[in-house]
């Protein structure tokens, strides 16, 4: 059985030139993300005519310096073949010492499709790019490279279907970026895919959260392309938490497991200690009832990933040994690449070996059950 020591929790695939000529149905070509060139002669993806293209050079940046980081003038033929190819990420994983990376969706090109008005168009791109990477990038070596899933936005029925086709499909988990019910708030209303049922159901598909949340059918927000920046997305997590902690989810799904993706963990435990105060003080007369106070959900339930969180390290008992996991943002601009197994060294200097290899491979190991099949 392969071993898995080193796991990145959190790493992303630039799409390839000719990834929509390929995958995407024929009748949307004309609605498909194009290449465009940028002010600076770079390539960039047009996803609709008069906006502002997707510019690339943040999210390719393995081998640059800090100092050449900038959004503009990257061309595939400049950045590092493994931003969009399997077969070259391997050998970029090798030299990085890493064993296994967990693959989330694009998405800036995921909120194009999901915020178009057309559903057949939607579902298509969705599909589209699961099937991308399952067949395609991580079957350079699917032991090696797991994909997460994007899940569609057109309601509980049609967002369990593609997670039922990507499991088959060997997905290991699943990335929600709207709320699958079709409603404003996640949580209320009957037609929940979080909320409804008690069982484990499909456990190990879990709902993963890398935390963009917009509400159903409202087109995200569009900034030139940019990502929002690292605070806005920690800012995110804390109130998504206690949505889903307060609301009973975890009572209702023993063995769903919630994964929190470039939210660090330094946080997590002042965050923790106010929403038990919280809860203590107002459940009687809020009408709250768990059967648990909200701490002992966070320890079963969540798992957070960090970059470079040497405090987070420091805290890592208050946070949770087994609730946190090292990534690197690979290809994106928080990545350390060579250099991550120095990075993890200096980062968790001090740490024992048996939390160090939870921490950086054996807990993202355990919960999208690496080494099972």
């Amino acid at each position: 059985m392969r071993e898995y020591r080193i796991v990145d929790a959190d790493c992303h695939v630039m799409e390839p030139p000719d990834l929509w000529k390929r995958w995407l149905p024929e009748r949307f070509q004309d609605r498909a993300p194009r290449l465009v060139k940028d002010a600076e002669g770079g390539d960039a993806w047009e996803l609709e005519p008069g906006r502002p293209p997707m510019t690339i050079g943040l999210v390719t940046t393995p081998g640059k310096r800090y100092e050449d980081f900038k959004w503009t003038g990257s061309t595939y033929e400049s950045i590092r073949p493994s931003c969009f190819d399997g077969k070259a990420r391997l050998e970029d994983m090798d030299a990085d010492g890493v064993d296994a990376e967990l693959l989330y969706p694009s998405q800036r090109t995921m909120h194009y499709f999901m915020g178009n008005q057309d559903v057949e168009l939607h579902r298509a791109g969705v599909r589209a790019y699961n099937d991308f990477l399952a067949e395609e990038f991580c079957a350079a070596d699917p032991e090696r490279l797991f994909g997460l899933a994007q899940i569609p936005n057109l309601g509980v029925d049609e967002a369990v279907a593609e997670l039922r086709r990507c499991r088959e499909k060997g997905y290991r988990g699943a990335i929600i970026s709207a709320w699958p019910s079709g409603e404003r708030h996640p949580l209320r209303g009957r037609r929940s895919l979080l909320g409804r049922g008690r069982g484990d159901g499909d456990a190990r598909l879990d709902p993963h959260q890398h935390p963009a949340p917009a509400p159903a059918g409202e087109p995200a927000r569009r900034r030139g392309g940019h990502r929002d920046d690292g605070l806005r997305r920690h800012a995110r997590l804390p109130p998504i938490l206690a949505e889903l902690i307060m609301s009973g989810l975890f009572d209702r799904r023993p063995g769903l497991t919630v994964v929190g993706t470039e939210v660090e963990v330094g946080w997590i435990p002042e965050a923790l200690e106010q929403l038990d105060n919280f809860y203590w003080r107002n459940r009687t007369w809020t009408g709250l009832k768990l059967a648990d106070l909200p701490s002992e959900y966070f320890h079963r339930h969540f798992v957070c990933t960090f970059i470079k969180d040497r405090i987070g390290v420091v805290l890592r008992h208050d946070v949770g040994v087994e609730n946190m996991a090292w990534s690197s943002d690979f290809p994106h601009h928080g990545n350390d690449w060579p250099y991550s197994r120095a990075v993890i060294s200096e980062m968790l200097q001090g740490v024992p070996k048996a939390e160090r290899d939870l921490i950086v491979g054996g807990n993202a190991a355990r919960i999208y059950g690496l080494g099972t099949g």
